[in-house]
């Protein structure tokens, strides 16, 4: 323990105030100042827990399945922790710490449900080991820092392996079924998965088709290696804002908020994580008076065992789950909804453009190459944007702005547009047929540029981001 440690959350706190006064160092700038000053800060402060953590990794998804989780163990009577900016380095995590810990180093939370960056979480696990891990998929991102996605895998086994009570893993992504070779002897090994005719709408990286279009088209196939496995939740149907979902031989429906078919699929990833930390509440005879006095305000909560009553209330939380900020977030301006979509591989871009159909919408695309997008932008040639082609794209932006124009030129969709700096973008995009749907592709860096932008003509939320 640093000799000073008992001094910690003050200077944190210090540094966090002083950050956002002078509107410097972002969200993790004070978590870097106090990593440095006290390295044992983190798994001191997270050892109180008497739940412990649940940590959500892989590489898309993870910020929308953190917030999911948080709100609906939150719904059951837990009080939870979270990073919820979406800044998933350790230095993130203890940032958000400073701003929840008391003076005294106390942190008031009965779990923590943390989203960690695939190669941050190995740094993460050699702190702290997570009681729970939910390892969501493996895809082509930041290859510049992952190398190859065999090795984004290798990088979740280590989470897998210091993991002490459930791993939950993606049962359809053969990478990380995979994964559960390496789960340690006593740690329980759970798995999310599709109902046979859904597979075709979430291909793995290995399937993922040359064109939309070729997809949609496309047989139904059961091609993953681990989709024999008996998954905790299946998710069964997918319809506008609605999913059904399968748990212990009964189906559920229910409407969502959340927008994008990839987020129903997020859903239950969510849905068995949640089950097993519910599981595990049942039978743990150390429930927190906090938690316990908490749950038995929810008149329908009798008891947390995983009964139809109890599943119920788990998928009717899911129902109440908003999209996190920028993900699929909706913003008015000026009487106009514009969606904001992070896209940053291959894959999440796909399945976005899938998921949103242009036609009667704006369409915006920002592109920048900062080191939380990965320098390398040339996974935009393995994206099909001819769905775009017939409405065409209003603005592009961003620091590859002219990159995303020369690619959107070979796939033949119009740009009506090219302006770099983002602000300036993003007034002129919107102020552009008032009343129309407006759609923003952004990378996030550029997402955050644009959240900020929007911040000055219209209503955001405060999403946390520099608190």
């Amino acid at each position: 323990m640093a000799v000073f440690s008992f001094a910690t959350p003050l200077i944190g706190k210090t540094v966090r105030s002083l950050a956002r006064l002078t509107r410097h160092g972002g969200s993790a700038f004070p978590g870097k100042v106090a990593e440095r000053l006290d390295p044992g800060f983190l798994a001191r402060t997270l050892a109180q827990l008497p739940y412990g953590v649940v940590l959500v990794s892989g590489t898309n998804g993870k910020t929308t399945t953190t917030r999911m989780v948080a709100m609906m163990l939150e719904d059951l009577g837990f009080k939870v922790f979270t990073n919820p900016t979406g800044s998933n380095f350790t230095r993130g995590v203890v940032s958000a710490l400073l701003q929840e810990v008391s003076l005294g180093g106390r942190l008031d939370a009965d779990i923590a449900v943390l989203e960690l960056d695939e190669a941050y979480a190995v740094h993460f696990v050699r702190q702290v080991k997570p009681r729970y891990a939910l390892l969501l998929n493996v895809m082509r991102d930041q290859l510049d820092r992952f190398g190859e996605i065999d090795n984004t895998a290798r990088l979740l086994g280590h989470v897998a392996e210091a993991t002490t009570g459930t791993v939950v893993l993606n049962r359809e992504d053969p990478r990380v079924a995979k994964l559960a070779e390496l789960v340690p002897n006593g740690t329980e090994v759970r798995y999310f998965g599709l109902a046979d005719d859904l597979t075709r709408f979430f291909p793995s990286d290995d399937e993922m088709a040359t064109t939309v279009a070729a997809s949609e088209a496309a047989t139904p196939t059961v091609s993953s290696a681990g989709h024999d496995l008996t998954a905790d939740v299946t998710l069964m149907r997918v319809a506008d804002h609605a999913a059904t979902f399968a748990m212990d031989g009964e189906t559920y429906e229910t409407s969502v908020k959340l927008e994008g078919v990839y987020n129903l699929y997020n859903a239950a990833a969510a849905l068995a994580i949640v089950r097993s930390v519910v599981r595990d509440a049942g039978r743990s005879s150390a429930v927190p008076q906090s938690a316990a006095a908490r749950r038995s305000s929810h008149a329908d909560q009798s008891a947390p065992a995983q009964s139809a009553a109890d599943n119920s209330r788990l998928v009717r939380a899911v129902a109440q789950v908003t999209p996190a900020f920028g993900r699929g977030e909706v913003i008015d301006v000026n009487g106009s909804p514009v969606e904001l979509l992070l896209v940053k591989n291959p894959m999440g871009f796909r399945l976005s453009l899938a998921s949103f159909a242009p036609e009667g919408c704006d369409t915006m695309i920002a592109i920048n190459d900062e080191y939380a997008d990965g320098r390398d932008m040339s996974w935009l040639w393995d994206v099909d944007f001819s769905s775009l082609r017939g409405d065409g794209v209003s603005m592009v932006s961003g620091v590859r702005a002219w990159d995303m124009a020369l690619r959107l030129g070979y796939d033949e969709v119009p740009v009506a547009q090219v302006e770099p700096d983002v602000e300036a973008a993003v007034v002129a995009f919107v102020n552009a047929n008032p009343g129309k749907p407006k759609h923003m592709y952004c990378t996030y860096t550029a997402m955050l540029a644009a959240r900020a932008a929007l911040g000055r003509v219209a209503k955001v939320s405060d999403a946390g981001v520099g608190r």
